[in-house]
Formats: C-alpha cells, structure tokens, sequence
C-alpha cells in the first residue's frame, strides 16, 4: 500500500492520509479524536447516469439489495449487527454514485469494516429471488410515497426530464420508473453487481477516533483478497451547451395545497470556480429568508408563502439552479413570474452587495464546516472529491476556494446563466380534490 498525507494551507487544521490496494480500492483515513466514535464511508462509482433505457431505478434498486444479507450476513443482520454495537447505517444513490456508511462506537470499528466488505466480496452468494421480489416492492412502494403521492412529488423527475434532453444520462432520476422496476430480473441485478461493485470502482474513507495503522490492517484483512472486476463501461458524455437555448414549460394540473412555479437553470459544473460563484448567487438570490428573492416576493409584495434558490452539484453534466415558489391565495403564476425576473435581471447588471457576498460566504462557510465537522460529514465529503474529482485532499480546502469567489464572478455568472432562455419551468394549478367536486355536485342535486 502507498499513502500520501496532507497539511495544506486552508484546510482548518484537518489532515487526511490515502492509500490504495493492490486490488484498486482507495482509502482515505483521518484522524480525529475529539470523540470515541468514527466514520466509515464506501462510494461506488455508479449511480443512475450508468443505466441504459429500459433500466432505470436499477442503482437505487441495488442499493436496497446491499442490505439484505451477504455471504456471512443474513436477511436483516448488517442493520442489526450495526445497530446492536451502537451504530447507525444508512445507504443513498445519485445520478452520480452510490454510497454506504456507517458511524460506530470507537471500538466497533473492526465489525463496520467487516461488513462492508463481506458484502462488496459475497452480496452474490445472497442475492436470491426472493430477495429481489422484497426490494423490488419496497423501492415501488418508496416511489409512491415520495413521487406519486405527496404534493409536487414528480416535480423534481418532471424538471429533470425537462432540463436534460432524452437520451442524456441524466434525464431519469435515480428512483427509476414502475415499468423498469418491474422489468428488472434476477440476471441484471446479478450483472449489475459484477460490474460496478468492485474494489477498483470504490472508495472507502474512515474517519474519527482511529489507530491508522490498525484501521490500515483490518482493512487490508478485509478487503485484500476481494478481486477487481473489469469490464466496467464508461459513463454516457453528459456534456450540453451551456445555456438550453429557449425556455421548455411544463404545466400541471394536480391536487395541490397552492399554486407554484418551479424552475430549473443550467449552472456550471460542480468542481470549478464558475459552480462556487453559481452557488453564492443563487444563496444571494434565494438562501433563506434573508435572500433576495423572500424579501420581495414574501415579505415586500407578499405574493408568495415561500420562495427558494438552491444549487444540485453535478460533476458529469451541467449543475441545476433549483427555484421553487409556492404562491399565496389566489396569486397568478405570471405575477410571480415577473417579479422574479426583475430580481434576476437587477442581479445580473448590478450583482451582490458586499453586505450581501459577505453574509452569502458566511453562511456557505458555515454549511461547509458542518459537514467536514462531523465524521460522518467529512468521510462522506473525503469519498465525494475522491470518486468526482480523483483528490479526497480537495474537501478540505473547499471553504477556502468558496471565500476566494469575487463579487464579480458572482454577477458574471448570473448574468451568463439566469436568464429566461435558460431554464426548465414547471408550473403547478391546483384542482379541486375529486372527492370534494363528487361531494358537491350530490349536494347540488338534492337542493
């Protein structure tokens, strides 16, 4: 194993040390002992960019799989076994990767990293019929409770097939669609997992109260004798010009509490300046009630209840400006309109205030401290430049590149990127609830 440790200018005093083993796995250790508890992460190098049509859902499905049973695990025992050392656990897919991990006691480490690899070097040995046909149900109902079911539930799914064309690696979300989920088959999960779950295609970070020479050992135990799968195809290009081009409109007519607007920008890619500057704009414009966009529309002119502009990180296609209004009463969706685009305009020929860039820095400072001040945080950050950008060493010199961001690079980037020909737009109407329109007409037909 090779290593290489860092004490950069600007990290706050934070080190990391990456290794590599023979069988491809990068590991990223650091240290920290302010409390008896660590961090364990692993991300694979897949999420649902990876997928071919006809298979979406295929990466979040397989990651539901990882949690029932390995080759010494059984059914739910990764939960219980974590859960009975104290621990918690919890898994996630992206566009972009899929990731585990884990937060134990100190000295339950070994029994985390155990796990992990049994099931990256046994999940086949498993992974049955019955297995899938659980999971399969499980993600199915998920996308019921989170997309079909609740109020604006498709928004994120219905922008996201707006804003990448179809064809482009990330035109589906990763929660897949019904159809696919049920054509999905023992034999794809099966390939599924010897293509992309494989040591060479990981990174596994620890961090928090650690011996690194003993967490080096248990890990070479562990993971050494795993063998590298190849074969794995390269991602689809999910390269697009940099502004859409026109404005693409959706309107929806569901049962919603109020009418909103949505709306989707095309922003830089995650890892550049031009994305830091995008993100200060867009905390300016819409992070909070201290933003911009909530003092006009919420507080001023009181033609909405809420109003947001956040920023979805994307390292293999163009970033997402993410604007979401809900309007108050009987407000029009144009009014709101307007008034945005006037904001957005003065924005981009004016550009923040130094009051505004100082208190938008402050407040992504802050965010940024409070996930690299967390094990949890940091490894998972440690594994996010690791797998994105090839430099774990990255997530610690973060806050320092978001601070070196000019109030100049800020208007630059908003006038080049807020623009109306540039974004996806989602509109909601709401409808009168069926029941409610069925009760009424009975009641009209008894008077």
């Amino acid at each position: 194993m090779g290593h290489t440790a860092t004490d950069q200018a600007g990290t706050g005093g934070l080190t990391a040390t990456e290794h590599r083993l023979a069988n491809g796995l990068r590991v990223v250790l650091s240290e920290d002992h302010l409390t008896p508890v660590a961090a364990v992460c692993l991300w694979y190098d897949v999420g649902s960019r990876h997928e071919v049509k006809g298979r979406t859902g295929l990466a979040h499905l397989f990651e539901h799989l990882m949690f029932q049973g390995s080759g010494q695990v059984k059914g739910n025992g990764h939960f219980e076994l974590v859960q009975g050392a104290g621990g918690s656990l919890n898994g996630t897919t992206s566009f972009e990767r899929t990731n585990y991990f884990e937060t134990m006691p100190t000295h339950q480490l070994e029994l985390a990293l155990w796990l992990e690899a049994d099931r990256m070097g046994s999940l086949l040995a498993a992974l049955d019929d019955e297995s899938m046909e659980n999971q399969r149900d499980v993600v199915k109902n998920e996308r019921r409770q989170r997309y079909d079911n609740v109020p604006y539930g498709t928004a994120f799914e219905r922008l996201t097939a707006l804003a990448y064309p179809d064809g482009h690696p990330y035109h589906h979300t990763p929660i897949g669609s019904m159809a696919d989920l049920d054509a999905a088959t023992l034999e794809d999960a099966r390939a599924f997992f010897r293509t992309y779950y494989a040591p060479n295609n990981a990174v596994l970070s620890v961090v928090g109260d650690i011996d690194p020479e003993q967490t080096l050992a248990w890990i070479e135990k562990y993971f050494g004798s795993i063998p590298t799968h190849d074969g794995k195809p390269d991602p689809r290009d999910g390269s697009l010009p940099e502004v859409i081009g026109e404005q693409l409109r959706e309107v929806v007519e569901e049962e919603v509490p109020a009418r909103a607007l949505m709306a989707a920008y095309r922003l830089p890619h995650d890892g550049t300046r031009a994305c830091d500057a995008a993100d200060l704009a867009l905390t300016v414009l819409g992070g909070g009630e201290s933003s911009r966009l909530y003092n006009r529309l919420v507080r001023r002119d009181r033609t909405a209840v809420a109003a947001g502009f956040g920023l979805l990180r994307l390292a293999g296609a163009p970033s997402l400006g993410w604007l979401d209004v809900k309007t108050s009463g009987d407000v029009e969706v144009p009014v709101i309109e307007a008034a945005i685009d006037e904001e957005l305009a003065r924005f981009a020929e004016e550009g923040p205030t130094a009051e505004e860039m100082e208190r938008a820095q402050a407040q992504l400072e802050r965010e940024w401290l409070d996930r690299l001040g967390t094990v949890a945080g940091r490894a998972d950050e440690l594994c996010r430049f690791a797998v994105l950008f090839g430099d774990p060493q990255l997530a610690l010199t973060a806050v320092q590149r978001v601070l070196e961001i000019t109030s100049d690079e800020v208007r630059e980037v908003a006038k080049a990127r807020l623009r109306p020909d540039n974004r996806a737009v989602l509109v909601y109407e709401p409808t009168a609830p069926e029941a409610t329109a069925d009760q009424d007409e009975n009641e009209e037909a008894a008077q």
